[in-house]
């Protein structure tokens, strides 16, 4: 899968529009109510990047989970980071 232009990126950033992009990376933090639902929450992303093959940086804080992707493979952001972003919002659903 090939790095995306910058075009490509800011057509692809607005399919995820809680996310954030930080150089090479889209980033997100999602605040749960506590830290047992961070962990459910953690534990449905590491199932969901498994199935994916692609896996994401994990940073944990209580009841704050932030997500970081970006395909190293390529060298910034690929089509495989937009699609994971977008399964990881539906699991707050």
């Amino acid at each position: 899968m090939s790095k995306l232009s910058l075009d490509q990126i800011t057509v692809s950033m607005a399919t995820v529009p809680a996310w954030k992009q930080e150089g090479a990376a889209i980033v997100r933090t999602f605040t749960l109510p506590n830290f047992s639902k961070a962990m459910e929450f953690t534990n449905a992303v590491a199932k969901a990047a498994e199935n994916a093959n692609h896996h994401p940086d994990i940073e944990i804080k209580w009841n704050k989970v932030t997500l970081r992707l970006s395909t190293h493979s390529e060298g910034g952001l690929t089509e495989k980071d937009f699609a994971l972003a977008g399964k990881f919002d539906q699991l707050t659903k």
